[in-house]
């Protein structure tokens, strides 16, 4: 999660801090500025972004379009999740609901990296054109070994053997579900998806990497939204550079003793101010309830994992979080 949030806006109190500012290290009733806490309605007629994108709320006219667009062509798309330690307990409703909502009708390749290949067994069903394809990595213990090695362990997983499979690629967190269809819409060269508790909010509220010797550092006048790392993806060629480059950029922070606020993601809204994506994803596509979530007209993705931090203590403990 988030260190802080820099910039100066109208001062408000919060009496019951949403986990997100609880990371920022701000505690209850005490005067915080940036931003006023509540969830915001999204502008759901913006449908462009400002350098002529599409952003994608999945039942406009605009994503009909794009779905029977893309339904004239024959595509392979891959959906790919890491796997370790205890997230393999939601391996199979990540798939269960995959099954269900994932792009219907089409031909997918799920990739499943883990460090555990028995978390499969026994094999889920799968429906007509889908197959599953498990991909050993080496055991990373400590989550810490695991954020430094992500992007490079996704860059080697397209080079060999997702490359040369499909034509598309999607990286998402496996402690989500799939809760309504996400269809064709999303396909395009280079696709991020907005963070529901930052879009709508100030330039001034994104926490962007702020530390000008980190390799994800961005300046005040830099970036247009702030996207989340729950679920983005391409073709398998702007994917492989895209993790490429992020994993370069980790280990140099590595070497020189750095660590981005924002970890993996960081590198990741990095990247996305310099390429910026063809086609972005609403936050239909990665939600989770909690005060600073954005309302949307459709919830597709589920974030049970940050759910779950949205939760205060006794919600954690009746959902066994």
């Amino acid at each position: 999660m988030f260190n802080f949030l820099h910039g100066r806006k109208p001062t408000v109190t919060v009496q019951s801090p949403h986990p997100i500012f609880q990371s920022l290290g701000m505690a209850s009733g005490r005067e915080m500025t940036d931003m006023v806490v509540g969830r915001a309605a999204p502008p759901q007629t913006s449908v462009e972004t400002p350098w002529g994108a599409p952003l994608v709320w999945g039942d406009t006219r605009n994503s009909v379009w794009r779905r029977a667009k893309f339904a004239q062509r024959d595509i392979h798309t891959g959906l790919l999740a890491l796997v370790v330690g205890r997230y393999a307990q939601f391996v199979r409703r990540f798939l269960s609901s995959a099954e269900t909502y994932f792009l219907p009708g089409r031909t997918v390749t799920y990739y499943i990296l883990t460090d555990n290949p028995r978390t499969l067994e026994p094999p889920i069903e799968l429906g007509p054109e889908r197959q599953l394809k498990v991909v050993p990595i080496a055991e990373f213990p400590g989550w810490e070994r695991l954020y430094y090695r992500r992007m490079a362990l996704l860059a080697d997983a397209i080079r060999d053997p997702i490359g040369s499979e499909v034509e598309y690629i999607f990286c998402a967190d496996i402690d989500q579900e799939f809760v309504a269809p996400v269809g064709e819409e999303i396909l395009g060269d280079l696709v991020a998806t907005l963070h529901p508790e930052l879009y709508g909010m100030p330039r001034n509220a994104f926490p962007y990497e702020v530390e000008e010797t980190s390799s994800a550092y961005v300046e005040d006048d830099e970036g247009d939204y702030y996207y989340t790392s729950e679920l983005y993806g391409g073709l398998v060629s702007e994917m492989y550079r895209l993790a490429r480059a992020c994993s370069l950029l980790i280990l140099q922070d590595q070497a020189n003793g750095v660590t981005a606020r924002g970890f993996e993601e960081s590198y990741l809204n990095r990247y996305l101010i310099n390429h910026r994506p063809t086609c972005v994803l609403s936050p239909e596509y990665s939600w989770w309830d909690s005060a600073l979530a954005t309302n949307v007209p459709v919830q597709r993705l589920l974030s049970l994992g940050r759910q779950c931090e949205a939760f205060d203590m006794q919600k954690r403990e009746e959902h066994k979080c």
